[in-house]
């Protein structure tokens, strides 16, 4: 994926949510703020090598140990599941058609896994 368009991608995605979700700030400050631009960029990378190796497993793996990390440090599956939904929202237009569909269905198979009572 190209690099601008992934920054552009997480630039909307971080700016929406701490609109939506200004309590981040107070919580978490300028370092939460960085720290959701590189998750952001992880996500991308995860979804990027889910792609080049056909394998939505890949994805739905990354995003359950996402979800004990950031839970462990107070940050609610809900907010995980705003960001996964921010991103497929965002990313349509901006890659190739076959990587659009697979990094929409692995968000999609990844938010199902988060909204699924284990």
């Amino acid at each position: 994926m190209e690099h601008l368009l992934k920054e552009r991608i997480v630039e909307d995605v971080v700016k929406e949510i701490y609109e939506a979700y200004p309590f981040l700030w107070e919580r978490f400050g300028e370092n939460g703020h960085q720290r959701t631009i590189e998750d952001n960029f992880h996500h991308l990378d995860h979804l990027e090598t889910a792609f080049q190796m056909d394998n939505s497993r890949f994805f739905i793996d990354y995003t359950m140990w996402l979800n004990q990390i950031l839970t462990s440090r107070h940050v609610g599956t809900d907010l995980i599941i705003d960001n996964f939904e921010r991103l497929r929202k965002h990313i349509p237009g901006k890659l190739d058609s076959i990587r659009e569909q697979s990094y929409i269905q692995y968000l999609r198979l990844a938010l199902n896994s988060l909204q699924t009572p284990n």
